[in-house]
């Protein structure tokens, strides 16, 4: 059975910085594109990075620069690590796989159970 399990997150207070990790199992990912979405209270889940096996990557606008993506292809995993968080990343995270690049973007194979990030002010 597969799982994505995510780990971290939590409260913040803005300009302040949080971890995800999210652990995958059940297969071999290291060909897989794995990634991270968020869904806000009262608007859709949208894509906010991805990254692939050799460690190409890809970010939404509103987290360039801000948001780092990487993964550990040994353990399965992938991390996002969050810097000047803004109240406006609030919002469950979700894990994601994919074996297509693109398809991960619109609707990845594998979802995490999400995590919630919450940035105050």
């Amino acid at each position: 059975q597969v799982q994505l399990v995510e780990s971290g997150g939590g409260l913040v207070q803005a300009g302040g910085s949080l971890r995800l990790s999210c652990a995958a199992s059940g297969r071999t990912f290291n060909r897989y594109m794995m990634g991270w979405f968020r869904q806000a209270p009262g608007k859709e889940r949208e894509f906010i990075s991805v990254i692939n096996w050799i460690g190409s990557t890809d970010y939404a606008e509103s987290v360039r620069g801000r948001f780092t993506i990487s993964r550990d292809n040994a353990k399965d995993t992938v991390y996002l690590q969050m810097n000047s968080l803004k109240v406006e990343d609030t919002a469950v995270y979700y894990c994601a796989a994919d074996r297509d690049w693109y398809d991960f973007q619109s609707a990845p194979d594998y979802w995490g159970q999400g995590k919630q990030v919450t940035v105050s002010s």
